[in-house]
């Protein structure tokens, strides 16, 4: 294949705006934002978890203090009426008796349900702090998230009108390159990372970083300045330069 030197300097020009493009590809694949919101996302995961176990345990200490507080206004009521029966005129002795036992009886049971009462009030306490802890956190965890999320969005923005710019120099450039030098670079440069093109400069390649043995550089000197030439090593186009040390 044979280009005007001119037009395969242009190459380069073309190969330094596919690299601008592919880091800005990078960039934007690698921002430390992403990093931050996915992190974000673990920790709201695991925070939500912990917090549904403890509004559960919560609900279910409410419950139970629920039941305990009316054991304890069941048992209240019933000793209440035991005491007016017994306040009454014309009551036996013998029933007395009886209602004075139960009496008895239901200030023990009434005096476990309130030490029952009280513990499950001092742990439901207790887990109401763990519930708004757990609320709180969740609430930072995601404001880090927003303002991650935030950054992004800002540096999305810088990146994309970065590209579009380069996107259309690289389109404007490769409109006046030969169809065929084109189709070469883009077929060589899909197949070695992205770089097409490199140059020789000092007798090295610019692709490979590898120098160009004797035999090579005898054939580099014997080639017209119109003759596109290929790395032997990388096989990218290689473009001669006044650096190229021939």
């Amino acid at each position: 294949m044979k280009a005007d030197p001119f037009v395969q300097l242009r190459l380069l020009d073309l190969q330094a705006l596919d690299t601008m493009l592919a880091q800005l590809a990078h960039r934007r694949r690698t921002l430390p934002e992403l990093a931050t919101i996915a992190g974000c996302d673990q920790r709201a995961a695991d925070v939500r978890s912990r917090l549904v176990d403890a509004e559960t345990s919560l609900a279910d200490l409410a419950g139970e203090q629920r039941r305990l507080e009316a054991d304890v206004d069941t048992v209240r009521q019933r000793a209440e009426k035991d005491q007016q029966r017994m306040a009454a005129s014309g009551v036996p002795a013998k029933e007395i008796a009886g209602l004075q036992h139960e009496v008895t009886s239901l200030a023990r049971r009434q005096g476990v349900l309130e030490d029952e009462l009280l513990e499950v009030m001092e742990t439901r306490e207790t887990s109401e702090g763990q519930v708004e802890q757990l609320r709180s956190e969740l609430a930072g965890v995601l404001a880090d998230r927003s303002a991650a999320e935030t950054a992004r969005d800002a540096a999305y923005g810088e990146i994309d009108a970065s590209a579009s710019q380069r996107q259309a120099e690289r389109a404007e450039l490769a409109g006046g390159l030969p169809a065929d030098l084109l189709a070469l670079y883009d077929k060589v440069r899909e197949v070695n990372g992205g770089v097409g093109a490199a140059m020789l400069r000092q007798r090295r390649c610019e692709g490979c970083r590898l120098e160009l043995s004797g035999s090579e550089l005898s054939a580099v000197r014997a080639a017209k300045p119109e003759d596109v030439l290929r790395c032997d090593n990388c096989r990218r186009i290689l473009v001669r330069t006044p650096e190229s040390g021939l």
